[in-house]
C-alpha cells in the first residue's frame, strides 16, 4: 500500500479540488435544485478518472448514477453513496456561504462535504489512485450513487427490486462514517429504521377569535392530548404491540455493546447538557442508544407564534414525528398500530400522512466486509476502532443490501463535529486524505478476506 499512499499524498490537491468542485454544486433534492448539474459532474469525473461514462439508471425520481469497474476476481465490492444534500438553511448561521467551499483551520467547510460528498469522492479517488500506480483492482467494484437519500430514498426500493441482479455484490461499503472525539475510527454495522409521519388535527373551517374557545373545540389541544398518549415520562412508547417484534439482543450483541465506546462527558459538554435522558449512563445508556426504538416529535405548528399577542383559536394543528425502528420492526405494521392506537383513544379524526418509511438493517460482525474494515481501521489508526453495532441514524440500507442478501458496513471521513444537516458542515482535510488511503486499502483487504476463506475451506 505504500506506493498507493504516496501517490495519494502527491495528488492531495487534485483530490481536494474534486471534492470542493462537487460541493460547489447545490444538489438539493428537496428543492429540485442543482441535481442535473451534480449528475453531469459525476459523468465528467468518471470520464476524467476512469475513461468511462456511468449509467444513469432511471427511477420515478432522480436517477441513480451507476458504474462498474472490473477486477481480476469474481468477487464484487460495492459503494453506496448519494449526491443530494440537505438545504443550507439557516443560511445566516454559516460563517461562509454553504455552496462556496472554504478551507480554514485544517477543515473543509461546505454543505454536503461530510454528508455525503466527502465519502463519495474519497472512494472514487481511492480507485483512481489504485489504477494510476498500475495496480489491477483485486475485485470488481460497483458504484451506486443515488440522488434522493436526503428526502427519504422514496424510489430506492423500486430501484433495488428492478436492478437486483445489477447491484448484487459480496459486500457493500455504506455511505457514512465518522471519527470519535478521540480520533478513533467508527466502524458501523447497521442502521435503525424509520417511520416518519405528520399528524394533523382540524377544527373550524377558519381561525377564530379565542373567545370562541369556550364553545369550539381546539385542534391544538386535541393534537397535544394525542401526542401525550404516545409516550410516558419514563420514555416508554405506549402504542400497543410496538415492542412485540423487536429482535432480542443476543450475547454477541451485548458483548459488542460492552466494547462500543461512547464518550459521555465529551458528548454532554458538546451539547451543553448535564445528563442524558432518565439520567442514564454506562451500559444501559449505550443499550438504549443503539438497540431501542424511539418516538420523537420533530416539530409542532399551529396558530400564532410571532411577536406580541394575537388571541386566536387556530383551525388546525400539525406535528411531525419520527419513529426510529430497530431490527424486527416493520414500519408498515407500526403505522397500523399507530392508527389503531389513535382510534382507540378518541382521536379518529386526527389524520396521518406518511413521509417516509425504512426498515432497520444490521450486518453480522463475522462478515468479510466487517473484518476487512476493522483490519484497515487498525492499520491506519493509532487507536482501536470503535465498533458500532447499530448506528442510531437511518438510511435505506435494508432495501439495497440486507433484503438482497448483501452484508454492509461503513467507515468514512466525517468527524465528531462535522455538523451534518447543520450550518458550517465540515470535515478535516487530513481525515479526508487518510480516508482515501483507507478505502484503497479496504479494496485489497476485502479481497484477502475471501482468499483466507478459500484457504480455510481448501
Amino acid at each position: 500500500m505504500e506506493k498507493i499512499d504516496q501517490f495519494i499524498e502527491r495528488n492531495r490537491d487534485l483530490y481536494i479540488k474534486w471534492l470542493t468542485d462537487f460541493c460547489g454544486i447545490p444538489s438539493v433534492a428537496a428543492q429540485n435544485r442543482g441535481m442535473e448539474d451534480a449528475v453531469k459532474y459525476l459523468d465528467e469525473l468518471f470520464d476524467t478518472a476512469f475513461s468511462i461514462e456511468p449509467e444513469k439508471l432511471q427511477t420515478s425520481g432522480f436517477p441513480v448514477v451507476f458504474a462498474e469497474l472490473k477486477g481480476k476476481s469474481d468477487r464484487t465490492l460495492s459503494f453506496y453513496n448519494h449526491y443530494d444534500v440537505q438545504p443550507e438553511d439557516p443560511v445566516e448561521l454559516w460563517e461562509t456561504p454553504a455552496f462556496e467551499p472554504d478551507i480554514r483551520n485544517g477543515k473543509i467547510f461546505a454543505r454536503g462535504v461530510a454528508d455525503n460528498k466527502g465519502n463519495l469522492i474519497a472512494r472514487l479517488a481511492a480507485l483512481h489512485a489504485i489504477q494510476e500506480v498500475g495496480e489491477e483492482l483485486p475485485v470488481n467494484i460497483k458504484c451506486i450513487f443515488e440522488g434522493e437519500e436526503e428526502i427519504g430514498s422514496l424510489n430506492l426500493p423500486e430501484f433495488a427490486e428492478k436492478y437486483a441482479e445489477k447491484i448484487h455484490s459480496d459486500g457493500c461499503v455504506w455511505e457514512f462514517g465518522y471519527r470519535d472525539a478521540d480520533g478513533a475510527t467508527q466502524v458501523s454495522l447497521g442502521v435503525k429504521g424509520m417511520l416518519y409521519v405528520e399528524l394533523q388535527a382540524k377544527g373550524a373551517n377558519t381561525d377564530l377569535h379565542s373567545a370562541q374557545a369556550a364553545i369550539i373545540e381546539s385542534p391544538v389541544w386535541k393534537l397535544v392530548w394525542a401526542l401525550n398518549s404516545l409516550k410516558d415520562q419514563n420514555e416508554k412508547i405506549l402504542i400497543p404491540g410496538f415492542y412485540d417484534d423487536i429482535e432480542p439482543i443476543t450475547a454477541l450483541d451485548d458483548e459488542m455493546l460492552s466494547r462500543y465506546r461512547l464518550d459521555e462527558k465529551e458528548t454532554l459538554n458538546k451539547l451543553g447538557l448535564e445528563h442524558f435522558v432518565l439520567n442514564l449512563e454506562g451500559h444501559r445508556l449505550k443499550e438504549k442508544h443503539i438497540f431501542e426504538p424511539t418516538c420523537n416529535i420533530c416539530g409542532i405548528v399551529s396558530g400564532y407564534t410571532g411577536e406580541g399577542t394575537k388571541t386566536v383559536l387556530p383551525s388546525e394543528a400539525k406535528a411531525k414525528l419520527d419513529f426510529r425502528l430497530v431490527p424486527g420492526q416493520d414500519p408498515e405494521k407500526v403505522l397500523a398500530q399507530l392508527r389503531q392506537h389513535l382510534d382507540a383513544n378518541g382521536f379518529k379524526d386526527i389524520s396521518i400522512h406518511v413521509t417516509s418509511s425504512e426498515r432497520a438493517a444490521r450486518t453480522k460482525p463475522d462478515e468479510a466486509i466487517v473484518e476487512a474494515m476493522i483490519a484497515v481501521a487498525e492499520q491506519y489508526g493509532d487507536k482501536k476502532p470503535n465498533i458500532v453495532p447499530n448506528t442510531p441514524g437511518t438510511g435505506p440500507m435494508y432495501e439495497l443490501c440486507q433484503a438482497l442478501g448483501i452484508p454492509s458496513a461503513s467507515f468514512g471521513v466525517g468527524n465528531f463535529e462535522s455538523n451534518n444537516h447543520a450550518p458550517n458542515e465540515n470535515i478535516n482535510v487530513e481525515d479526508y486524505i487518510e480516508g482515501i488511503k483507507m478505502i484503497a486499502a479496504l479494496v485489497f483487504e476485502f479481497s484477502k478476506q475471501f482468499e483466507k476463506e478459500g484457504s480455510v475451506h481448501s
